[in-house]
């Protein structure tokens, strides 16, 4: 029943190819239509309406404060021709009252500089260039002229940014000229705030092509910008565009001056986008009512249930031992055929990992034993050979307690071939160890055990004491000038048991305790203190071993965790 089903199932990659080319062919007949139609309408009405408005407003406010100006030049031409007694105060009201107005200046014939009006500063005696006033180009002053923006250069220690106005004097004095330099902040307020677009501004430029005034004129002037001023200057009034940029070009009514806009075309698809926007709200509702329609069939046939897999796997990877699958119901053909597929891997998975485990455990266990199993020769020899020194000695007492400890250590170490022995066993093991061993160094150390009581009968593995206490003996104590001395301890912690070696010894750097750990067997054949950490991680877990701390020429002290055991049973079977 179950196959039958599945091939009843939609196919996936039908399901995708319906909802993609419906959805996709929804969307694009919808969006094509509207925008590409608005977008032509809009793109140039924009161009020709949005650009010239701008300008023209722009234009107008110029004009009307270049009529202001030609009014004030004019009633200052009244003044300097005419007999006005009461000349100085007419400059400095007109300059407390106009304070755009930068300097007044009058000059001779010859072009040298009779008189200057200024409220900013007072007039520089040795002034090599004076850029308001060329002696040299007044054939073009006779009509009339206005500067370029310039650095008025007269002054002592004051340089305003001024457009200066110059004009002909008709009177029978000295005075020839008059020169009427203007702020540029004036002109600068009127088109620097204006934009067109986001990038679009504006500028001022004579009739030969050389710009009067620019927003960015830093930047023109520092060569990091720059305007075709050539092709411009041919332009007609109007809208004109070139290489995606819209110039907009308008004549002032006063002067040869002419306001130029630029802007740009692709600036101006944010206005249709705007527009095809509000048109396309209802397709767009109409094409996500479709798509939630389809996404959650997609989300039924395909994406849940592979999703789903996605994070079985996920589970499976972080805990394979209790991970369990059940492929969902419902889903498309080749999903379920996946998730299928997905499961009986699992398993298999779970039966080599086991199978696996549990063959490298009896290899590790086999392994270990076997080890236990060896008696260190070198320390077997040493300790006959001082039996047999104490009995040609005649120290036959010395000779039985040291026999009697080498036989308990034996037969502790053999403990019926069990794995796990009382505390109390492993406590006597490592005393015959510590006894047999003070007779062969004699007596350069003490020991000591201190063991609670309610601890003696929880079982712990054989043979763990004894390679600490033969690494104290080797490592920390041989060797010393001054006695050495071995303590032993066994406590509760908690839901563990926490068994101490320390000593008095040289003790060891991090380098050191790395290469003991690391060691397979100790340097004299026996059991390593690797192989005890390994021992008790295989039959306890992961958070129980050895753990070394120890400074050099202070001692070492070592930690063994184990948990609290009752019964071998627990753990000969894991």
């Amino acid at each position: 029943m179950e196959s039958r089903r599945s091939r009843k199932g939609l196919s996936m990659n039908t399901v995708l190819m319906f909802s993609i080319l419906s959805t996709v062919a929804a969307v694009l007949a919808c969006t094509m239509l509207v925008f590409l139609r608005t977008y032509r309408d809009s793109l140039f009405r924009s161009a020709q309406t949005g650009s010239s408005r701008t300008i023209s407003q722009a234009a107008v406010r110029v004009d009307e404060y270049l009529d202001d100006i030609n009014e004030l030049m004019a009633l200052l031409e009244g003044s300097l021709e005419g007999e006005d007694p009461d000349r100085e105060g007419f400059f400095d009201t007109l300059l407390a009252i106009r304070p755009d107005v930068v300097a007044v200046s009058t000059y001779d014939g010859q072009g040298r500089l009779v008189n200057c009006y200024s409220l900013g500063g007072s007039v520089r005696r040795d002034a090599a260039v004076n850029l308001s006033f060329d002696a040299g180009q007044m054939e073009k002053y006779r009509s009339g002229y206005i500067s370029p923006p310039h650095v008025v250069s007269i002054f002592e220690g004051y340089y305003p940014w001024a457009v200066t106005m110059i004009a002909p004097l008709d009177a029978a004095g000295a005075e020839a000229w008059v020169a009427l330099d203007i702020s540029c902040s004036n002109i600068s307020s009127y088109i620097s705030g204006i934009g067109i677009g986001q990038r679009g501004y504006c500028f001022l430029m004579d009739g030969r092509g050389d710009i009067v005034y620019h927003p960015q004129q830093q930047l023109i002037y520092s060569s990091l910008k720059s305007e075709d001023s050539a092709y411009i200057a041919g332009l007609e009034d109007g809208n004109h565009v070139s290489g995606g940029v819209i110039y907009t070009v308008q004549t002032l009514k006063n002067g040869n001056w002419r306001m130029v806009g630029v802007s740009y075309l692709e600036e101006l698809i944010s206005d249709s986008v705007r527009e095809a926007v509000r048109l396309l709200i209802p397709s767009v509702l109409l094409i996500l009512a479709a798509s939630l329609i389809i996404s959650a069939i997609l989300s039924r046939t395909l994406s849940r249930p592979i999703h789903s897999l996605a994070e079985a796997m996920q589970r499976f990877e972080r805990d394979a031992d209790s991970f369990t699958y059940k492929p969902a119901p419902g889903m498309a053909r080749e999903a379920r055929m996946l998730s299928e597929s997905f499961g009986q891997m699992v398993q298999r998975i779970r039966q080599l990992v086991e199978n696996v485990r549990s063959e490298e455990i009896n290899l590790r266990k086999t392994e270990l034993k076997a080890l236990q199993a060896q008696i260190n020769p070198h320390f077997l020899y040493n300790t006959l050979d001082s039996i047999s020194w104490m009995c040609e000695q005649g120290k036959n007492g010395e000779a039985v307690r040291m026999v009697n400890a080498l036989a308990t250590l034996f037969r502790i170490s053999i403990s019926r071939g069990h794995e796990l022995i009382s505390i109390r066993s492993e406590l006597q093991h490592a005393e015959s160890y510590l006894k047999i061993q003070s007779y062969r160094y004699k007596n350069q150390f003490t020991y000591s055990f201190d063991a609670a009581p309610e601890c003696l009968d929880y079982l712990c593995n054989k043979i763990t004491l004894q390679p600490l206490l033969e690494n104290a003996i080797y490592h920390g104590i041989n060797g010393l000038v001054d006695e050495g001395e071995i303590r032993v301890s066994v406590r509760l912690d908690g839901e563990d048991v926490l068994f101490t070696v320390e000593d008095n010894g040289n003790g060891m750097d991090e380098e050191q305790i790395r290469a003991i750990m690391g060691k397979e067997r100790s340097d004299h054949a026996g059991i390593g203190i690797k192989n005890v950490n390994d021992r008790l991680k295989i039959y306890f877990g992961s958070p129980y071993g050895i753990t070394i701390h120890s400074r050099p020429d202070v001692g070492t002290r070592v930690l063994v965790r184990m948990p609290k055991v009752t019964e071998e049973a627990e753990y000969e079977n894991r």
